[in-house]
């Protein structure tokens, strides 16, 4: 989806820690425990999560994606509606660097999309994996969702591509 000569910059893993008061004692440091994540990517930089209970799976571009691009201007997003196969082109973001096509993670059809796009392209830049959606998608097989990359297997295809550079 993006020039392999963009350098990737992903967000640190480190695990979050909370402070624990338990009566008169200090202070004590607890690592939070990490629940497995629901969302899946793919190697074009988009992401998706899959709510079970919906069979409805939320898609977007990831950090890495929207790095990549710089400053959005422009989203053209599907029809509501539409039904889609996996892999194909359900619209389109412009920045000032470059223009990239959109591509399906999974097939299904497109039950809303995020009309604050319309008006504030930049929140893909600003909240690329949370408020800035692209599009919701009711499945038509979630087993596509579950062959896509885990979290860990697109870190590493990210700092594969940094390597190539």
């Amino acid at each position: 989806m993006f020039a392999s000569a963009l350098r990737p910059v992903l967000r640190s893993a480190a695990r979050p820690t909370c402070l624990l008061r338990a009566g008169p004692k200090p202070l004590a440091k607890v690592t939070a425990i990490r629940f497995a994540s629901t969302t899946r990517y793919t190697t074009d930089h988009e992401w998706v999560t899959f709510d079970t209970d919906s069979n409805i799976g939320t898609v977007g571009i990831t950090d890495y994606a929207q790095k990549a691009l710089g400053d959005v201007v422009f989203v053209e997003l599907p029809s509501v509606g539409s039904e889609i196969a996996q892999g194909d082109a359900i619209g389109a973001v412009e920045s000032v660097k470059a223009a990239s096509d959109i591509y399906a993670p999974v097939a299904g059809v497109v039950e809303e999309i995020n009309e604050a796009l319309n008006d504030t392209p930049s929140l893909l830049n600003k909240k690329p994996e949370s408020d800035g959606w692209l599009a919701r998608i009711k499945l038509t097989d979630p087993a596509e969702f579950e062959a896509l990359l885990s979290d860990e297997a697109y870190k590493a295809h990210c700092e594969g591509q940094a390597e190539d550079h």
